[in-house]
């Protein structure tokens, strides 16, 4: 089969193998000796346990070898046990203490980080020089390609051709090495096209190195993963796949397929295929003993949740679905999408969506990285997808399905054996109105809550023309002296038990027969509900999606940021922003209650709005505003505040998401301590506390009870002092956020923080 593949890539199978070899340096005697020297039983690793004398001598063995290779003469070294997994460097005492508390960690079979030399064993996997890595990138891409020799051929011969007569590197690597850089600096195109230009002037006028950013993408494009473009229909009805494929016109509106040039499709969906992700994860050594990290790197159950391994629905996974648990190099997967406008906001009528997907399995501080975060498909513009994002959803919910029905072998580098990888996917990571798309539940209206569902409705207010969500006191405990309270909340006592939360497989009975057709031009005349669920959502395909606790994940950054701008906005009476004025004051009257702060009729026909509780004077506001614009942070922690307050017109300008994140949890409470009736100052301090201790990185178990209490005390409390229209659908949410992190574990890992930095990168491509 070797030589087939050979004389298809146009170079016999000895000389595709010499001209790689060719990359290579030779081995030294010494590491030769080296490799002999480091050949001895490592059984203990994987076979002992803390105590056994094996388990003591083999440690010892472990630091001996450490010492007598430490050539560069350091005094800390990588600690091997399974909760450092040698990313922490400590001194030998200290990682003997370790290895008698924790276990070492099993997948480090081949003792590199501490003076081994690649290959010197069976269990060693990966190679650190540049000859090593373009053979193995050369190995995979030989199997890649094979349908394109000339590909293939082009490549050897890159990798062949030196940059100048004389140089270490090859044209091939040269630009490996430097689009390294490129990409791990956030580069831009345009600022690479100028560092070619002028490495090539510097170097040697025989010199082959491109000049050009596009022209060094070319040469890499071919070792890029591989991608799928299928066409769509532009209304968004279907996809040009399957049976579908050699339609023209769609089968439903008859529309071309093409835009006026035959040849060219009306919309793209680009679908980059996962298993072929999975197996580059893994196909890397170090990759593939961080994706166990959940299972031998974590801190054992101590009741502290950092981690959605350490949460229920993790240990669900693994009780209901044995087969699936007990390999604990299956993936478990996040899912999030978004709409951007990557041509800058003058086209602000454009919308791209990309789907990224990342592996749980990893520890915090990876798993949210760009390295791992993966681009599974591409919805392209100008329009959103909407509800029609089912469409484009299907191949990847077909490969997730049959990966978790038959899964897929995929090489385990770091064991050096094959596995059979199944991934399944744990949660969804989106804003509120892309919530809607996923899970096919109305966030407007009168039963805009999909947890509460039908459970706990809004009421429409007439003079302020919106739907609130007002009197909070359901959440509380039975026996709380507020549901005795009526003049402070709605003129009643109010005894209404907690809204009940549906579960996965009560919410499939209600949408599983809820059958609408797809498309922009099709209506689905009133067969739809106008409130709750309007579809079933293609992850219900998935055979454990129903099982799960917490399907779609709420998304903390635009909740916090949307309380923050109606609290802000309102204390500081923004126009356009701010909660009060003549109709919330009408909604008081409609409502009969707060006849104190009921609008005032002057004569002339001036209406006078009395002060509420929150209520600022000027000078309160221009207090406020600059003692905002007076704060400095370390470069790095924040926006410049001072830059985005304007104290002469005592408003806030131009917040972003981490803006209004950095004000709301550290710097709002210190700005209102002395501006403010003590009352509500305290209700809005707590309402900062509470968001700033659902984003620790540790959260006790214990503690989510009283969490859960505070958030449903403090919005109570705020319905004393603010008006109805302040309590919108976001502030509502904030009571759901515990319950998640009860089930899922910290909200950081289910935050967009790191999909927002990632789609301005992908923005940064096409600007």
């Amino acid at each position: 089969m070797s030589e087939i593949m050979a004389s298809k890539a146009g170079v016999p199978e000895s000389g595709r193998r010499a001209h790689i070899v060719l990359l290579r340096p030779a081995k030294s005697a010494d590491s030769k000796n080296a490799s002999k020297r480091v050949e001895m039983d490592r059984s203990w690793i994987t076979t002992t346990k803390i105590g056994d004398p094996k388990y003591d001598a083999g440690v010892m063995q472990f630091i001996k070898f450490a010492l007598e290779n430490n050539s560069e003469g350091r005094d800390k070294f990588p600690c091997p046990c399974y909760m450092c997994h040698n990313l922490m460097h400590h001194k030998v005492d200290v990682i003997l203490s370790h290895l008698r508390k924790w276990e070492f960690d099993i997948t480090y079979t081949c003792w590199y980080r501490h003076g081994e030399k690649m290959g010197g064993t069976s269990g060693q996997q990966g190679h650190t020089d540049e000859g090593d890595s373009l053979e193995d990138m050369m190995d995979q891409l030989h199997e890649e390609v094979d349908d394109d020799p000339h590909v293939l051929e082009e490549l050897l011969t890159d990798s062949e051709k030196p940059l100048y007569k004389d140089s270490k590197y090859s044209k091939l690597s040269a630009i490996v090495k430097l689009y390294n850089v490129k990409v791990g600096h956030s580069v831009t195109d345009e600022c690479f096209s100028a560092f070619l230009k002028l490495f090539k002037d510097i170097l040697p006028p025989d010199n082959v190195l491109h000049g050009a950013t596009y022209r060094a993408k070319k040469m890499l494009c071919t070792t890029d993963l591989n991608y799928e473009k299928i066409h769509a229909f532009p209304n968004d009805c279907i996809l040009y796949k399957d049976e579908y494929e050699s339609l023209k016109n769609c089968p439903q509106c008859n529309v071309s397929r093409y835009k006026k040039k035959e040849g060219v499709p009306a919309k793209v969906l680009w679908y980059f295929p996962i298993i072929s992700r999975f197996k580059r994860m893994y196909s890397n050594s170090e990759d593939a003993k961080r994706l166990t990290w959940h299972k031998f790197g974590r801190e054992k159950e101590d009741g502290i949740l950092r981690h959605p391994a350490d949460s229920p629905q993790w240990r669900f996974i693994y009780a209901e679905f044995s087969d699936f648990g007990k390999e604990e190099r299956n993936l478990r997967l996040g899912l999030s999408t978004d709409g951007m406008n990557p041509y800058s906001s003058i086209s602000s009528t454009y919308s791209i969506w990309p789907v990224m997907l990342v592996a749980y399995n990893l520890p915090p501080s990876l798993c949210l990285k760009r390295k791992y975060i993966m681009l599974s498909m591409l919805i392209s513009g100008p329009k959103q997808p909407g509800n029609d994002i089912d469409v484009y959803l299907t191949p990847l919910i077909d490969d997730l399905k049959l990966l978790w029905e038959k899964g897929v072998e995929v090489f385990d580098a770091s064991r050096n054996e094959m596995i059979n990888l199944r991934p399944m996917l744990f949660c969804t990571i989106q804003d509120y109105p892309a919530y809607s798309n996923l899970s096919g539940h109305t966030v407007k209206g009168r039963c805009a809550c999909p947890i509460c569902e039908d459970g706990w409705e809004g009421r429409w207010l007439s003079p302020s023309k919106k739907t609130v969500y007002y009197d909070h006191r359901p959440f509380l405990p039975e026996d709380h002296e507020y549901r005795k309270l009526k003049k402070a909340f709605t003129g009643e006592q109010n005894f209404e038990s907690r809204p009940s939360v549906s579960t996965g497989e009560e919410v499939f009975e209600k949408v599983k027969n809820i059958q609408i057709t797809f498309g922009k031009l099709k209506k689905n005349k009133g067969a739809l509900p106008k409130q709750g669920y309007k579809k079933c959502s293609v992850f219900w395909r998935l055979p454990y999606w129903r099982f799960l606790f917490v399907r779609h994940s709420l998304d903390v950054m635009h909740i916090e940021k949307n309380v923050f701008d109606s609290l802000i906005g309102t204390l500081l009476n923004m126009p356009g922003k701010t909660k009060d004025g003549l109709n919330a004051r009408s909604d008081l009257e409609e409502l009969d209650i707060r006849k104190e702060l009921h609008i005032v009729e002057e004569t002339g026909k001036r209406k006078y709005l009395p002060p509420a509780a929150y209520t600022l004077s000027k000078k309160e506001k221009i207090e406020l505003c600059t003692s905002l614009a007076g704060v400095k942070v370390p470069e790095g922690y924040s926006s410049n505040i001072s830059s985005l307050v304007s104290v002469e017109n005592t408003k806030l300008v131009g917040l972003k998401s981490h803006d209004c994140h950095v004000l709301m949890e550290d710097f709002l409470p210190i700005a209102i301590r002395s501006i403010l009736p003590k009352n509500v100052r305290y209700e809005i301090i707590r309402l900062c506390f509470f968001f700033k201790s659902i984003y620790s990185k540790a959260i006790k178990t214990k503690d989510l009870d009283s969490l859960e209490i505070e958030i449903a005390v403090i919005l109570c409390q705020l319905e004393m002092y603010f008006p109805p229209a302040f309590f919108d659908i976001m502030i509502h949410l904030p009571v759901h956020l515990v319950r998640e992190i009860r089930f899922c574990g910290p909200v950081h890992m289910r935050a967009q923080w790191a999909f927002e930095r990632q789609m301005k990168t992908y923005k940064g491509y096409a600007c």
